[in-house]
């Protein structure tokens, strides 16, 4: 008999062979923290064109891969150890999965021999991923690498992206195998059916005052050409989620801007008039539809890569699934053909009284010079300061609500939210994923001081890769949405302050630049010289969050003009 050892050589090691499966699925970042589980992966990566971004906490580590893989499309990748590494990555990860960011996360684990009993730093660690991801899976045996690592890219990329887990005990890293990485083949999405599409257009064609809510779906895969286009063939209004900033430009005039803060704010207001709403890339996990459907009357078209979701509150008239770039295109195409209908076929100027009234609420503080500074100025000066395609990321905080209302977007990924598990901590790191996903961008996290000290370690990883990302803080020295919110339903709140430290200081000890602001009208020039910085550079303004209170008061106030 052959000797089949000899004829098929144990040539490579588990280790290598998992890392030429990465470069084949075009990995360029690793974003992680290491443990002696890793060792075998982390050497093989020594010789490998991709690149490890040392990182000081995990859950650092899964936000920059949740922003690197909603910024590119592509599955973002971090890396930690077994144990307490694994479940400081949960919350990122719960974090980009709800948000439905692309991530392959890869942990370690001991060998084998040991998972059975109680031994150090054992635990089951694929039982705990499994609810905050679309996949987790441990390789048990060495040959299967190849199709776990492409299976866990295609679920990760697929409609809807999210976290897909793979685990590699160390002794598995260390097994020989002769293996290669499978070819990485794209899958197409499918188109919605006809039937769907000529019921969804019937429906707009006979509505009386139909309006587009636009989510976070609407700015992936080329639909926000063709959500634009479709704007432009209905004369409709659009408005957008948190987290579907950008999927019209805030210049075009069909830009209704953001719902999503309060019951009677002017978006709202208008949603509640209309009898019919096409939706698109909606998720229901944003912004619950009993806040915008309360009466359950209005003809829904759900437009997106899945079926909706069940709710009550959300009963769908159409549900057209596929490809949601495709799908506009197919009802762009039928209203090209109605033979009956004059395109477009509402009159986009009647909702130009609304629009300006939103838009001079955006710049009503704009000449504030009061300080501590108000939101709305902070945000009017920003807006003004960065360009269209920069990035904002905001962290979450009740400076969340405001830049949700106030901060519009020009751009599809310009302004990232965290709006479906609403993670504190998310803007730092995440900002600078962005940097290494968008390096010609510029990028401004906004913090409150409360997410901002949950991943200030990873400062220094800016530091260290000379980043130049800005954070902006802004402080109040309290848990500021918590206490609004408590305000609102009860007329007080519980004991909610804490101390900071000297931001300014803290920055220099991180080796970087800081300012403290200390009267409004430096704003403008303190952006500018932190965008100058070789590294990151640290903004603190201090916020006066009175104006929380009274923006909820006001907008119980606020008549629309429909």
């Amino acid at each position: 008999m052959a000797d089949t050892n000899a004829a098929n050589p144990k040539d490579i090691k588990a280790a290598e062979l998992f890392v030429r499966c990465l470069e084949a699925e075009g990995v360029e970042y690793i974003f992680g923290l290491p443990g002696e589980e890793n060792a075998d992966l982390m050497i093989a990566l020594l010789d490998s064109p991709i690149r490890f971004i040392l990182v000081r906490h995990e859950q650092a580590a899964a936000f920059m891969a949740d922003v690197y893989g909603r910024l590119t499309g592509r599955a973002g990748v971090c890396l930690a150890t077994l144990g307490p590494g694994a479940t400081n990555l949960v919350t990122g990860l719960a974090d980009a999965n709800l948000d439905r960011s692309p991530v392959v996360a890869i942990i370690g684990q001991g060998p084998t021999r040991r998972l059975h009993k109680e031994s150090h730093q054992n635990m089951d660690a694929i039982a705990m991923m499994r609810p905050v991801s679309k996949w987790a899976q441990s390789i048990i045996d060495a040959d299967a690498i190849p199709e776990i690592l492409r299976k866990a890219f295609k679920l990760a990329e697929a409609e809807k992206p999210g976290v897909c887990v793979v685990e590699l005990p160390e002794d598995v890293a260390k097994q020989r195998l002769d293996a290669q990485p499978m070819a990485v083949t794209k899958t197409r999405r499918p188109s919605p059916d006809p039937q769907a599409v000529a019921q969804a257009v019937a429906i707009l064609l006979a509505a009386k005052k139909p309006v587009i809510l636009a989510g976070n779906g609407a700015l992936r895969k080329r639909a926000a050409l063709q959500l634009r286009s479709l704007a432009e063939k209905t004369g409709l209004p659009v408005f957008n989620t948190f987290m579907g900033k950008g999927a019209l430009a805030r210049s075009d005039r069909h830009n209704l801007f953001t719902i999503g803060l309060q019951a009677k704010d002017y978006g709202n207001q208008a949603m509640a008039a209309a009898d019919c709403v096409l939706v698109v890339g909606y998720d229901l996990v944003e912004y619950s539809p009993r806040f915008w459907n309360v009466a359950r009357d209005k003809q829904i078209i759900h437009i997106d890569f899945l079926p909706a979701e069940v709710d009550q509150d959300y009963p769908v008239a159409v549900d057209v699934v596929g490809d949601i770039a495709a799908t506009l295109a197919q009802i762009n195409d039928a209203l090209d053909q109605q033979p009956a209908a004059r395109l477009p076929l509402h009159d986009i100027a009647e909702w130009q009284p609304l629009r300006d009234q939103i838009a001079a609420d955006h710049g009503c503080e704009r000449n504030d010079a009061s300080f501590p500074m108000k939101p709305q100025k902070v945000l009017w000066d920003v807006r003004e300061f960065l360009r269209g395609d920069d990035i904002l990321l905001s962290d979450v905080g009740a400076h969340k609500m405001w830049i949700g209302r106030y901060y519009p977007a020009e751009t599809p990924n310009s302004v990232l939210i965290s709006n479906g598990f609403c993670s504190m901590g998310f803007a730092l790191p995440g900002a600078i994923g962005a940097q290494f996903a968008a390096p010609d961008k510029r990028v401004l996290a906004i913090c409150g001081d409360a997410g901002f000290l949950m991943n200030v370690q990873d400062l220094e990883t800016a530091v260290r890769y000379r980043l130049n990302i800005v954070v902006m803080i802004w402080v109040d020295g309290s848990y500021g949405l918590i206490e609004w919110k408590q305000q609102n339903e009860f007329g007080k709140h519980s004991p909610l302050s804490f101390g900071n430290p000297d931001f300014e200081l803290l920055a220099q000890a991180f080796g970087c630049w800081g300012k403290t602001l200390t009267a409004a009208s430096e704003l403008p020039a303190a952006l500018d010289e932190a965008f100058r910085q070789p590294g990151p550079a640290l903004i603190a303004v201090p916020v006066d969050y009175r104006e929380n209170v009274k923006l909820t008061e006001r907008m119980g106030t606020l008549v629309a003009k429909l």
